[in-house]
Formats: C-alpha cells, sequence, structure tokens
C-alpha cells in the first residue's frame, strides 16, 4: 500500500504541475498589446528578464505621459503641442498632445548629434560634398562648400549652435557615407529609444512628409542625448569660432551664434530657473519649435518643448509659462 500510495501521490503532482503551467502560475505567454504602431510610444516594453524572471518595463526610468495634463497658469493655444518632464522624478509636469506627429524642422539635430556622437570621434576628419549646398529658400547654412575639411567636433558646434543645414550633410555623410545610410541610423536609434512615432529621412529637418515626430519622442532622444557632455557642453554656448580649411587647403575662419534666446540673453527664464542650453526649429510647415534642458535652484533638470508654435514671440512667451511651472 505504502508503494501504491507514493504512486499516487507522485501521479498527483505530475498532474498538479501541469495545471499550473497551463494555467499561468507556472509558465506563461503573456499577452503583450504593445505594437511599434502604438499611438503612445511610451507603451513600450523589452522582453528583458533579471535574476528575479520579472520583465524590466522599458519606461521604468521615463517619464510616462497618455493624456493632456493641463494647468491654468499655461496658455498653450498658440502652439500644436508641449510637454515639461522632469528628469530625476520621472515625472511628467505638463503634457499637450504629445503624442502628435508634428514637423519637427531643425530638432532634427538633436538625433542627428546623438547618433554622430555615439558612431563617430571627436577628432575625425570630414570632407564636404557637393551635396552640403542648400538651396531651400529660407534654409539656415554657414557656408560649407564642396571639398571643405573640418572635424567632427567642429561640424557639431556649426549643427547645434548654429543650426547649420549644410553641416548636418556634411556630418551624415562623415558618418554614413550618405544621407539615406545616415537616416536609417537615426530610425534605428529612434526605435531603440521607443520613440516608435518618429521617422526621419534627413538629418537637418527640412520638410518632407516622411519626415516627423512627437514632442514625447523629442524628449525621449533629447533624454539621451544630454548623457553625453560634448552635447550638453556645445548647446551651453552662446557664440562659437574656428578655422578650417577649404578644397585647396586654405584656412577659412567662422564665427556662428546661437539661434537659442535664451542663451543668447534675448529672453529670461523664470527666477529660480537656468536654462543650460537647447535646439530651436523653424520651418513654414513645422512652425517655431523649441526643446530645452534646463535646472532649478536645487540643480534638478528638466526637459521642456513646444512644437508649431504660430510665432517666435508666442513660442519664448509659452516657454518661459511653462518653465516656471517647475516653480509651482
Amino acid at each position: 500500500m505504502k508503494c501504491t500510495n507514493r504512486k499516487i501521490t507522485e501521479s498527483a503532482v505530475l498532474v498538479l504541475t501541469s495545471v499550473l503551467l497551463l494555467t499561468g502560475c507556472g509558465y506563461a505567454n503573456p499577452d503583450m498589446p504593445y505594437t511599434t504602431e502604438s499611438d503612445i510610444s511610451s507603451f513600450r516594453v523589452v522582453n528583458l528578464e533579471d535574476e528575479r524572471g520579472v520583465a524590466v518595463p522599458f519606461a521604468a526610468d521615463l517619464c510616462v505621459v497618455d493624456t493632456n495634463i493641463d494647468s491654468k497658469d499655461v496658455d498653450m493655444t498658440a502652439a500644436s503641442a508641449a510637454g515639461l518632464f522632469d528628469i530625476n522624478n520621472c515625472n511628467t509636469i505638463y503634457a499637450k498632445n504629445v503624442h502628435e506627429k508634428l514637423y519637427p524642422a531643425s530638432l532634427t539635430k538633436v538625433m542627428t548629434a546623438l547618433v554622430a556622437i555615439k558612431h563617430g570621434s571627436s577628432d575625425m576628419m570630414l570632407t564636404a560634398t557637393a551635396n552640403v549646398k542648400i538651396t531651400e529658400s529660407g534654409a539656415q547654412v554657414c557656408g560649407i562648400k564642396a571639398g571643405d575639411q573640418m572635424t567632427l567636433d567642429q561640424a557639431l558646434h556649426l549643427l547645434l549652435i548654429n543650426s547649420a543645414n549644410d553641416a548636418a550633410v556634411m556630418i551624415a555623410e562623415g558618418i554614413a557615407g550618405s544621407v539615406e545610410a545616415f537616416a536609417d541610423m537615426m530610425n534605428e536609434e529612434a526605435m531603440a529609444l521607443g520613440a516608435t512615432n518618429t521617422h526621419f529621412v534627413n538629418p537637418h529637418g527640412l520638410s518632407d512628409d516622411s519626415h516627423y515626430t512627437t514632442a514625447y519622442d523629442m524628449y525621449l532622444i533629447m533624454n539621451a542625448a544630454v548623457k553625453y557632455s560634448l552635447f550638453n557642453e556645445i548647446i551651453h554656448m552662446d557664440t562659437y569660432s574656428t578655422v578650417y580649411a577649404d578644397k585647396n587647403g586654405a584656412s577659412k575662419e567662422i564665427t556662428v551664434n546661437s539661434t537659442n534666446y535664451y542663451i543668447q540673453g534675448t529672453e529670461q527664464a523664470p527666477g529660480g530657473i537656468t536654462v543650460l542650453g537647447g535646439k530651436t526649429g523653424t520651418t513654414n510647415a513645422a512652425g517655431h519649435c523649441l526643446i530645452l534642458l534646463s535646472r532649478d535652484s536645487s540643480s534638478n533638470p528638466y526637459i521642456s518643448i513646444i512644437m508649431r508654435a504660430d510665432s517666435r514671440d508666442a513660442l519664448y512667451s509659452q516657454m518661459t509659462d511653462l518653465l516656471d511651472e517647475i516653480n509651482n
């Protein structure tokens, strides 16, 4: 009887184990509704497991938002989208249409710089091709010509401080061999960051129907970029002078000024808030755009963004009101 009972007990254990596995108490095959086509980038997860066998959420150390977060002190009627993100506390303070796909204009160059810094070296030498000639009316350029040579460090300063579109092309071709290949790298980086409502086709942001992002995705991109000291150093500069070589080896001098009014000193942040730097962007299709890295009186960092403001004055007025929310 003891032997029989033992066999019955062993059989019962096997049956119970099978039931538990099938019902999810042991092995589970969870329904993961996330897709890269989701309207909300922050709903991304990665199937990575720690030592406890628990899935690690993709956005565990990020601000997450799926709806508008209003404030009676912020009038954002003159802009299509805006967000204010507390980096250290992973808290979204303000949000308006942050998942709406919009043209980013030169905010694109934050991603251009991020990809270049990750895949290049500051001292690598770049040589401009004829593709640096930008013909779009009103496009910002710093005068780079075919055959000009400069380091990636120099080109990044011209890209971020002066928002030079010709520098963007020079960087893209120097890093990836072509603008198209570099755009692929930008999109790969966007996907890795969870910026799944973003698609880039060029490194400068001149308008294209297939070139878009969201305010939230730009927060994700900026949040990655500010982890690099070179990026932070450049966006904090109000002016930059350098010397590079033309196709004949002759020296060419250039001095550029920041396009960011807070860095220029033309606009003032609210009391207790220091603007560390950022990136501007303006085209007819994108309107007026601005993304900033700032800190409060306790040195806590914040990322703020406004997209598609209807005028430059409205852009900076609304941004100042948005930054003041940090104090509230």
